[in-house]
């Protein structure tokens, strides 16, 4: 699969799966187990919010590759919609977010694994 054919939205609709299911497995794996706290911890991190602040900390780090910042740029112009409670920059950095997990995804295993390591990083509060 040639990567670069790939829209910038798709590679945010698997990514966001993606960046949800490693959320959720990281909680479980921490011992939560309580759907209301699972549920609260998991926002912190899945929501545009919480993507962002994700984002911002990684590129802080110069973690990602200039590949990755083009999925990131490539998933951060297929907005479609701007949900009610957010604004667009937050909601692109989020969909650039998950772009880059989806581009990992598909092309990167091993350095999907580096990039949730350094995500978790936030810890459980996303910090």
């Amino acid at each position: 699969m040639d990567l670069k054919q790939v829209s910038g939205n798709s590679l945010s609709f698997i990514g966001d799966a993606v960046f949800t299911l490693r959320v959720r497995q990281f909680f479980i794996e921490n011992g939560y187990q309580s759907s209301k706290s699972l549920q609260s911890l998991c926002n912190g991190y899945n929501s545009a919010k919480g993507q962002t602040k994700v984002f911002e900390r990684l590129k802080k780090d110069n973690f990602f590759s200039e590949a990755e910042l083009d999925a990131y740029k490539r998933g951060r112009n297929h907005i479609s919609h701007i949900p009610k409670n957010g604004d667009l920059r937050t909601y692109e950095c989020a969909s650039g977010l998950e772009a880059i997990c989806g581009f990992l995804y598909l092309s990167d295993p091993k350095r999907l694994d580096e990039f949730f390591a350094k995500v978790f990083e936030g810890g459980i509060r996303n910090e």
